[in-house]
């Protein structure tokens, strides 16, 4: 316990430091952003490698801005881990500290993270994926049945009949590798699962923290065994890529421990619930998905992200790095919880490469996870494999990103040999249109990073992350493949009322995980508070997306919300199952309380209902709405009736074409960052409304320049209001920044 307590505080420290340069220095750095806030891209190794290539290139790229590199090693390179390999790491390194350059450690051999290039399975084969499997035979009773045991390590037995769905636990009848059973009346499903080797890929088993630090041992460690000197110096971050479940076969990923630990942490053997991964199984069935895929998704978080970051903390490093196929609907099959698996990742991340825009409707997602747990930086990996990408694009996705909570760039990339690559763009001193650009993009980035790195993320608008009927909703073997994200609930809207929030209405928001909303928010009248070092969040609108199922401890602390006068939308289904065992009565209940009497009976005919609304007020001003058919409309208009006075609006709705107008809030010692991005193709002339009385400045970080801003003071509905005008070329940004 005690080098458990001494690991947290040192990772509390280490977080602390990610973000926290000397607040006066920040108007002179963003006219003049030094290096340490420029981007860092990926680099691959393509090529044999020299030691004067090397040099070279590292150069060339801190001549356009880089701040230093990421080595993603392929086939061209020298062999993964070998002398050679090594030697020409060295190199690098040593480069990069003369050149006082940073380096960020890339884990894999290629991607995705986990096989240590092919040395896990050689080495370690006990440690590669596993799956869980079934075997059933459909058994007519009274007669007894028996059946050698299958493959792999057993892990228990079921027998559900067909007709009424109760669920036997017949794992006691196994006796010399056989199970007995004596089948009663009725037809009956007999299951037997067993955990075994999978091995796709040469993946690491995900969900065993043994099985991750014996990948580790073959990467991290052995990267500090040769430049011992180098980390927390030059190699300052390790950077993982691409794990998922979903390459284990039927994405049924498993571990050999899972009983046991279920057992520990619930206090009950799981495998009477197994058939609910491939089943509906009756009443129970929400609640057993959720006990089972979110005790895999707690695996998952506990097992690849938090052993990589407990090692890294150790060798004086942060950890980032991100998840496979974000922006998909359910991330049940992929990583679980697409939150709760950066909970103990340093900085969170997302990719965004192919096209523009691709994963956008999961940035909010990703940034929300680093609120939620308290985390000051967000990194994605970005234009990767966008063939032909205009440069204007290097602006358009970083405007995207950063005003949606992104606040660390990793361009992809920098190739060795530039004229073999694999994905455009290669985004070096070498290739134009980039090379001639990059020096003011980087520089534009830098002001992006030293602003947004820091301070507190403000919003008063949250939606709660529908993980219990995303759980609820996905089985093994359904109609997509796990890549594709496996089974997506009819009702799952969560993503889209996000672009709708963020891009139509503009106000921005923050998902919140069940865990937090039950566990770190606070009730403060008809608000609700998130409030820790990352996040300010004053919660006075909570919506629940469309969902069937819902946490009735999370409804219980709503429903307290709404009472004390809190505002609540619900859109598209109004949950009626619970995801806790025995609660399904609760939930309809507190659902009826919240949003009227005609709610519950609403939610369970999902597909019959015409298209209607309510809406329910108490004596405390609480108000729950329910919006069945959703449009970006008719959000806004729910928003605007309930918060008629939000943070920040603009004046006219404005419609844009080939990008997007957005904005993010931080508050920064004292100070209030607006950050407006028109990503867009269409000029604007428009005036932005702040609440409050403000004294303005505006900061361009196109070319660093400060100054003030025409702005006029008026009320609306009893509330202070600042307005701003403001130009807006196309693909342009600015800060609106309050003076102290």
């Amino acid at each position: 316990m005690k080098g458990t307590t001494v690991m947290f505080s040192t990772l509390v420290v280490m977080i602390a430091t990610l973000a926290a340069p000397a607040p006066d220095t920040l108007q002179s750095d963003f006219a003049d952003p030094p290096l340490c806030w420029k981007s860092r891209p990926l680099w691959f190794w393509n090529a044999p490698v020299s030691n004067e290539q090397t040099a070279a290139i590292m150069e060339g790229c801190k001549g356009v801005g880089y701040y230093g590199f990421g080595i993603l090693p392929s086939e061209k390179a020298p062999a993964f881990m070998g002398k050679e390999y090594l030697d020409a790491y060295q190199f690098a390194l040593d480069k990069a500290s003369a050149l006082g350059m940073k380096m960020c450690l890339y884990d894999e051999y290629w991607f995705p993270s986990g096989s240590a290039g092919g040395q896990l399975k050689a080495e370690h084969p006990e440690a590669l994926s596993k799956r869980l499997d079934k075997a059933e035979t459909e058994v007519t009773g009274p007669r007894a049945f028996s059946q050698p045991l299958p493959e792999g390590q057993f892990m228990g037995a079921a027998a559900m009949n067909t007709a009424t769905k109760e669920i036997v636990d017949i794992s006691g009848g196994v006796h010399d590798s056989k199970l007995s059973w004596d089948a009663p009346a009725g037809v009956w499903k007999v299951m037997l699962f067993s955990c075994v080797t999978d091995g796709a890929r040469d993946l690491v088993d995900y969900l065993s923290p043994e099985a991750v630090q014996q990948f580790a041992a073959l990467t991290y460690q052995k990267y500090h065994d040769r430049f011992p000197s180098h980390f927390g110096t030059t190699i300052d971050s390790a950077f993982y890529d691409e794990p998922t479940m979903h390459w284990v076969q039927g994405g049924r990923a498993w571990t050999g421990a899972f009983n046991a630990k279920f057992e520990q942490r619930f206090g009950q053997s799981p495998v009477r619930y197994y058939p609910a991964l491939w089943y509906d199984i009756g009443d129970d069935t929400a609640a057993a998905r959720n006990a089972l895929f979110g005790f895999r998704a707690e695996l998952y978080a506990a097992g690849f992200p938090k052993i990589v970051t407990d090692w890294c903390v150790a060798h004086g490093i942060h950890l980032m790095g991100h998840q496979d196929q974000e922006e998909v609907v359910n991330p049940t099959g992929l990583c679980g919880d697409l939150i709760k698996c950066f909970q103990y990742q340093d900085i969170p991340g997302i990719d965004e490469i192919f096209t523009y825009g691709r994963g956008s409707k999961a940035y909010k997602v990703v940034t929300s996870a680093a609120y939620n747990y308290d985390k000051p930086r967000v990194m994605c990996e970005t234009y990767g494999a966008i063939k032909a990408m205009p440069v204007a694009t290097l602006y358009r996705e970083a405007m995207d990103l950063f005003a949606k909570g992104i606040n660390t760039m990793i361009p992809h990339a920098v190739w060795y040999d530039d004229k073999h690559i694999t994905f455009e763009p290669e985004l070096s001193y070498r290739t134009e249109p980039y090379a001639s650009a990059l020096p003011e993009y980087n520089k534009y980035i830098g002001r992006l990073q030293r602003v947004l790195q820091q301070g507190r993320h403000v919003s008063e608008v949250a939606v709660l992350y529908p993980i219990a009927a995303l759980q609820a909703g996905y089985h093994f073997e359904g109609p997509l493949k796990p890549y594709e994200g496996g089974v997506i609930p009819e009702e799952a809207d969560y993503m889209d009322i996000g672009e709708d929030l963020a891009l139509h209405a503009r106000r921005d928001y923050v998902f919140l995980h069940p865990d937090v909303l039950d566990r770190n928010c606070v009730l403060d009248g008809p608000c609700l508070r998130l409030d820790n070092a990352s996040a300010h969040e004053a919660l006075r609108v909570i919506i629940l997306p469309g969902a069937k199922t819902i946490h009735a401890s999370n409804l219980a602390v709503i429903k307290r919300f709404w009472e004390l006068g809190g505002k609540v939308i619900a859109t598209t289904q109004l949950p009626f199952k619970s995801a806790e065992f025995g609660k399904d009565a609760e939930v309809k209940q507190m659902v009826a309380d919240i949003f009227g009497p005609e709610a519950s009976a609403m939610a369970e005919d999902f597909a019959k209902r015409p298209d209607r609304s309510l809406r329910h007020q108490n004596a405390a001003g609480g108000v729950a709405c329910f919006i069945e058919r959703p449009t970006p409309g008719r959000l806004s208009g729910a928003l605007s009736a309930l918060s008629p006075v939000p943070d920040l609006s603009i004046e006219g709705d404005p419609v844009v074409k080939g990008g997007n107008l957005s904005y993010i809030h931080k508050s920064i010692d004292g100070r209030e960052f607006y950050f407006l991005a028109n990503s867009s193709d269409t000029p604007l002339d428009t005036a932005v409304h702040l609440r409050g009385e403000h004294d303005v400045e505006q900061w361009d970080p196109h070319t660093g320049e400060i100054s003030p801003c025409a702005h006029t003071h008026t009320t609306d509905t009893g509330n202070a209001v600042t307005i701003v005008p403001l130009h807006f070329p196309p693909v342009h940004s600015v800060f609106l920044v309050t003076k102290k």
